[in-house]
């Protein structure tokens, strides 16, 4: 009789073992979801660097003119009234080779 409980008793630990490692919200799903927390966290971090710089540069360009100026002329091309503008360009790029008409 015993034999028969310790049996049973060996049979149900391996059940709950087995559910423990392998079934849902055991182990594996821990794993996963610890994984997904890290995953999600830098992703977090990113983006609060992101959001940081975007109001810091949202504060710069209220409060300062300079900003403004630096962002007319380096996206706008735009110069100042009594500025001379310069353009530089690469010698390569200005002198196209010839076409020798043998294609």
């Amino acid at each position: 009789m015993l034999r028969y409980i310790a049996l049973i008793l060996l049979i149900l630990l391996i059940a709950l073992q087995i559910k423990f490692w392998t079934g849902e919200g055991g182990m594996r799903d821990v794993w996963r979801l610890q994984q997904r927390l890290g995953e999600q966290r830098a992703e977090n971090l990113k983006l609060r660097q992101r959001n940081e710089a975007l109001s810091a540069e949202v504060q710069d360009l209220k409060s300062g003119k300079g900003a403004i100026e630096e962002r007319a002329r380096s996206e706008l091309g735009l110069i100042m009234p009594g500025e001379v503008f310069y353009q530089v360009v690469d010698p390569t790029s200005a002198n196209p080779q010839p076409d020798d008409g043998k294609h």
